[in-house]
């Protein structure tokens, strides 16, 4: 799984500009890791590629905005939102809402990421409004500031492992400790385990689906998948999004594991236009 990290200390000087100049273009051109190995989709609506207009949008000014759901935070944290009592076994993960009405959830996987993941907080904070984030436990250490900015910004934080495997090709015993880890880590940092559980790849399976509800977290898919992590593309993103907005829709975008630059930009141009639609910004619950 290809994520973006810090280069090592103590390389000259000479050598870590090369280092820096080659995972640059790796990155430019290399296909996103974000796809299962068993080569199963895990994912639903995936847009159908036909061009949205841009003109004609009326938008309302950010302040005073109904659309946002309400704050979570308390005393200067946010709470974990989710169950605190003992979690039943679910079958199959929540692929869409069970709040009623017109309703819409933005999340993000792969995060926290030093620099992108603020970016989408800002755009947010500018709309009054709340999303998940889907943090991965490997990238808390380096990026605390940003766990504690998403947390107090309101914002659901949840489990999405702590190495990013595929959750249905690995031994019972390493997937107990990739979701305990994470929420040990989120835990530390925020002074309670996430509630809510995505798995890698969207591939849950039942030993999974029994350790998450173990570890007292719901387990949630989505049911709109920007393609963000494979088609780079800031208009596919747009029109995947608004193209297939419906109540109780889950969407599924990213803030790391890659140039997630496009997400940013489309998520500035589509996050008004769904509140002008009339839909409330949720968190899954």
């Amino acid at each position: 799984m290809k994520y973006d990290k810090c280069p090592a200390r103590g390389f000259p000087r000479r050598t870590a500009l090369c280092l820096g100049l080659l995972g640059a273009y790796q990155l430019a051109i290399a296909p996103d890791a974000h796809t299962p190995r068993s080569g199963a989709a895990g994912r639903a609506a995936a847009g159908d590629g036909k061009p949205l207009g841009r003109a004609a949008h009326r938008l309302r000014p950010a302040a005073g905005r109904t659309g946002a759901a309400p704050m979570t935070t308390s005393g200067g944290m946010a709470r974990i939102a989710g169950p605190t009592r003992p979690v039943a076994v679910r079958a199959a993960p929540h692929t869409t809402l069970r709040q009623t009405g017109k309703k819409i959830a933005l999340t993000f996987d792969d995060g926290p990421h030093a620099t992108q993941t603020p970016a989408i907080l800002r755009i947010l904070r500018r709309h009054g409004a709340r999303a998940t984030f889907f943090v991965i436990g490997e990238n808390i250490p380096s990026n605390r500031d940003v766990l504690r900015r998403i947390a107090a910004d309101g914002h659901v934080v949840g489990n999405h492992s702590y190495t990013h495997p595929q959750l249905d090709l690995i031994s019972t015993p390493r997937v107990r400790e990739e979701l305990e880890r994470c929420s040990d880590l989120v835990a530390k940092e925020l002074g309670a385990p996430p509630r809510l559980a995505r798995a890698p790849y969207g591939m849950w399976h039942g030993p999974s689906l029994q350790i998450c509800a173990q570890l007292q977290m719901e387990p949630f898919q989505w049911d709109i998948d920007t393609l963000d992590w494979d088609n780079r593309d800031q208009r596919f993103i747009e029109t995947t999004v608004l193209g297939h907005a419906h109540p109780g829709a889950i969407v599924l975008a990213h803030d790391g594991g890659g140039n997630r630059w496009a997400t940013v930009r489309a998520l500035e141009y589509y996050l008004p236009r769904l509140l002008d639609e009339g839909y409330t910004l949720v968190q899954p619950a």
